[in-house]
């Protein structure tokens, strides 16, 4: 197969593919082979007939459609890559009539990722997130620790309250009749976690382990199931038994146990680091995404609908995964927030350009700035990916069989987002109008 290109229309680039006529002939008799079974010919048992019989008797053209689709599933990849095209959308395609003896040849017209010149990303001003954490921050950091190494006691003492976990078994009712998916056994229920619908926690609130405990509920109007959804209800609940947390005494021995130091101070002054560097991190990042946003509105790019429309698919994937994780399906959540398909397109809509023109801004900054990653840095790159799925980096490199560019493509994106961050103005973050006010009462009140 040769590639040639043709000629450039904004962002649309035109091509051809040339494939010899032995390459044509080949693909002609995979596609024989992959439908002689298809064919009842007199005198042949199935699958048995030449091919050339069926040619003459179905016409020259009967598998010239599979072969040409054959020759694409090959040759248009390689095309792409021979001509370093990064294409957006399906391409339109166009052949040449077929002769015996010449070149197939087959013209497509594609829609490319937009090359644009990017200006007005050197200079650009952001306001300083930069904060220092504090003592408070500090202690609730400590209070989450210990709650991670909290155990579970019975309680026999005193009645049930917020925040105990109650071990119960529970049946529900509706106009007297038990419904389906209303029944527990020695279920672990943490009182005021809300995993249950409102009201049912509440009434469990003051119960003692073997009390029986009815329970009055109204579903939610948009609740999952229909059937349920707004009816009234009545559990009735046996409750078993009373659990607390107990929380680790925060000293020493807590340090010694949850980190590598023997003291409570050394534990602390290390986990204050950790949450600064966290802390500037995160500062980092959204300066780097307020620098994009200036830019991107700056430049006030064209994009093609398409890319906007490919990025629309994109993050609506990514939201059905979100709330796969949390058991909801796409069609619940539009049932849920009384949305359609076509609104959810459409609320999307801006963001979707917003992270397309961030793409285009990038990779023109990379080719502005010539930008690029090094051996190393791919490698790097690869490495992190595979620890980050869990596999080795020879098995990452068998699996994209030597071709490193969308591993040197995150490398140049990332290093022209710092390149914008480096060269941006950091200034003091202006006071908020809140804060001007209090500062201004109580400047009246030293009067």
């Amino acid at each position: 197969m040769k590639a040639t290109f043709i000629e450039k229309d904004g962002d649309s680039k035109k091509f051809e593919m040339s494939f010899s006529p032995e390459e044509f002939d080949a693909a002609i008799s995979r596609a024989y082979k992959a439908n002689k079974d298809k064919f009842r010919i007199d005198g042949f048992r199935k699958g048995k007939a030449p091919r050339k019989l069926i040619e003459n008797m179905y016409g020259q053209d009967i598998f010239y459609e599979e072969a040409l689709n054959d020759l694409l599933q090959s040759g248009y990849p390689e095309a792409l890559n021979d001509l370093d095209l990064d294409v957006i959308a399906q391409p339109q395609l166009d052949a040449d009539e077929i002769k015996n003896g010449q070149d197939v040849v087959i013209r497509a017209t594609v829609l490319c990722f937009p090359e644009r010149e990017i200006k007005d990303y050197k200079g650009v001003e952001v306001e300083k997130q930069f904060k220092t954490v504090t003592d408070e921050e500090l202690d609730d950091r400590l209070e989450r620790e210990r709650k991670r190494g909290a155990r579970m006691e019975s309680v026999e003492d005193r009645p049930a309250e917020n925040d105990d976990t109650v071990i119960i078994d529970f049946t529900g009712y509706k106009d007297g009749e038990e419904f389906q998916g209303g029944k527990g056994e020695n279920f672990e229920l943490k009182l005021g976690s809300g995993q249950f619908i409102p009201g049912f926690e509440d009434q469990l609130v003051g119960a003692k382990p073997g009390d029986e405990v009815e329970v009055k509920v109204t579903f939610p109007e948009e609740y999952q199931a229909k059937e349920l959804a707004g009816a009234d209800a009545v559990f009735k609940v046996k409750v078993h038994e009373i659990k607390t947390e107990v929380l680790p005494e925060l000293d020493d021995d807590f340090a010694s146990d949850v980190s590598e130091f023997d003291t409570l101070e050394e534990y602390k002054k290390d986990l204050r680091e950790q949450m600064q560097k966290a802390a500037d991190d995160r500062a980092v990042e959204i300066m780097k995404d307020r620098l994009l946003e200036s830019v991107y509105k700056s430049n006030g790019l064209e994009l093609p609908q398409q890319m906007i429309e490919n990025e629309t698919d994109s993050m609506i994937q990514e939201l059905q995964q979100q709330l796969q994780y949390q058991g909801l399906s796409l069609d619940q959540y539009l049932q849920f927030s009384g949305t359609s398909m076509k609104d959810l397109r459409e609320q999307t809509k801006e963001d979707a350009e917003k992270r397309a023109a961030s793409k285009v801004i990038l990779r023109g900054i990379i080719n502005q700035e010539d930008i690029k990653a090094s051996d190393e840095e791919i490698e790097k790159e690869i490495q992190d990916f595979a620890e980050q799925y869990g596999n080795t980096v020879d098995q990452v490199k068998k699996m994209i069989n030597g071709d490193t560019r969308l591993f040197a493509d995150d490398v140049q994106t990332r290093k022209a987002l710092d390149f914008i961050f480096d060269n941006a103005v950091q200034v003091e973050p202006k006071e908020e109008p809140a804060q001007e006010a209090a500062d201004e009462d109580k400047e009246e009140e030293d009067k």
